[in-house]
């Protein structure tokens, strides 16, 4: 399965926020779009996802997919537990309930929060939150995930923690992911390939992927150093 954005154009109230996207993304990929605040990436990954409609341009390949989405805020019903809200992400996955759980506590396990899963929101510290979401992301049988600067709500040491658990994750899962950032060092840790968007109206400013092993991506590092030296001069003109 291969997916595929073309000359991806998006206006508000006459405000052009899109100016002719191009992008086609390999099945299994791991691609980070990198760009200013306020730039249209989530407007962007909404088109990706089939919510935005009112585009111009090609969306090819995605309708087949079944897409599941991690936010900047971990967006968990605050009153179910943690075990609930994966469960209710599952609602329509085809999965049965002994199935569902299994699926569910292998994750939970994976994630740290063995003995939590009983647990509401309101009973968990903000980065138990964030590993509940990407739990609940995880969950979901998906073809693509989604991830709408899903590591910024943090502080520094525990956004290291949640992107080395989503790393581990989707080690597992393997599926194709798009992820949204205005940092580039997030994006040098996580990506296979990295996209950089212009200021609005988002044009594409570069393109490239990232060959170095992950273990090997510590910023300033020789694996990273010439990707880190693209990825801000592209950034700051």
């Amino acid at each position: 399965m291969s997916f595929e954005l073309s000359g991806i154009t998006r206006s508000y109230d006459g405000h052009e926020v899109l100016a002719g996207i191009d992008l086609a993304i390999e099945e299994g990929a791991m691609v980070v779009i990198l760009g200013p605040s306020g730039c249209g990436k989530t407007t962007l990954l909404r088109i990706v996802a089939g919510l935005d409609r009112e585009h111009g341009g090609r969306r090819l390949g995605f309708d087949k997919a079944r897409f599941s989405y991690a936010f900047q805020e971990p967006r968990l019903l605050p009153w179910l537990s943690v075990l609930e809200n994966a469960r209710y992400a599952l609602s329509g996955s085809g999965l049965g309930p002994g199935e569902a759980t299994e699926r569910i506590m292998r994750l939970v396990s994976l994630a740290g929060l063995a003995g939590h899963e009983q647990k509401r929101p309101a009973e968990l510290s903000g980065g138990m939150r964030q590993r509940a979401s990407l739990v609940r992301a995880f969950a979901y049988p998906n073809d693509f995930l989604l991830l709408d600067e899903a590591f910024q709500s943090v502080d520094l040491r525990l956004r290291r923690e949640l992107i080395e658990l989503f790393l581990d994750l989707r080690a597992i899962e393997d599926n194709t992911a798009l992820l949204v950032t205005h940092d580039p060092t997030e994006a040098l840790l996580v990506a296979d390939r990295v996209v950089i968007l212009s200021d609005r109206p988002a044009r594409v400013l570069d393109d490239f992927r990232i060959p170095a092993g992950r273990d090997a991506r510590t910023p300033g590092s020789p694996g990273v150093a010439a990707f880190e030296e693209r990825i801000y001069r592209s950034v700051l003109g």
